[in-house]
């Protein structure tokens, strides 16, 4: 088995479970989508196709700036970003909050470090990440905590959906890690 398929298998494997939450499986297509996004406080477009000619994405989607979990997959994310960005990929957080609120965000809990962007009604239903009713009481058109790692020509490498922080920013280096091992 050549060493790419061969990653990508154990990466599947691995990522069974949790993927079961996640409409994308690994192998899909992930869906193109432009956005308003947040890097040190200063917001600008982001646009997928853009961000996949540089290397593989790191898109995670967290139910809402500021509340406790996202606070700390941030800091996590935001410790892990200059790894991510030796090996050639962009990390992008994504939550329905408006841009405002991510541009503080990004310099408060990113730390400067990488860009979160708004999560659309059309992205939530293309990536199908919405948080199910009733997981936060009264709260809806908010994402579940879904992050993908998406190879280059626009596959899904990687997925991990699970509304508890731990395994997201390990899982998603491990990918990147198989994916530039591969190439």
């Amino acid at each position: 088995m050549r060493p790419l398929a061969k990653a990508l298998s154990l990466i599947a494997a691995l990522a069974l479970p949790a993927a079961a939450q996640a409409a994308l499986a690994v192998g899909a297509k992930a869906p193109a989508f432009q956005t308003r996004a947040s890097l040190g406080g200063k917001d600008f477009d982001f646009a997928l196709a853009q961000a996949l000619k540089k290397g593989p994405v790191v898109l995670y989607f967290f139910p809402a700036a500021f509340t406790k979990g996202c606070t700390v997959e941030a800091h996590e994310f935001a410790e892990a970003t200059d790894d991510f960005n030796r090996m050639g990929a962009t990390v992008i957080g994504m939550a329905a909050d408006p841009i405002e609120k991510l541009n503080k965000f990004s310099v408060e809990e990113c730390r400067n470090k990488f860009a979160v962007g708004v999560a659309t009604p059309a992205m939530i239903k293309g990536y199908d990440v919405a948080l199910e009713a009733g997981v936060i009481p009264n709260v809806t058109g908010r994402t579940n905590r879904t992050s993908y790692v998406i190879a280059p020509g626009g596959k899904v490498i990687f997925v991990h959906s699970a509304l508890g922080v731990a395994g997201h920013v390990s899982g998603t280096m491990n990918a990147v890690k198989a994916w530039k091992a591969a190439h």
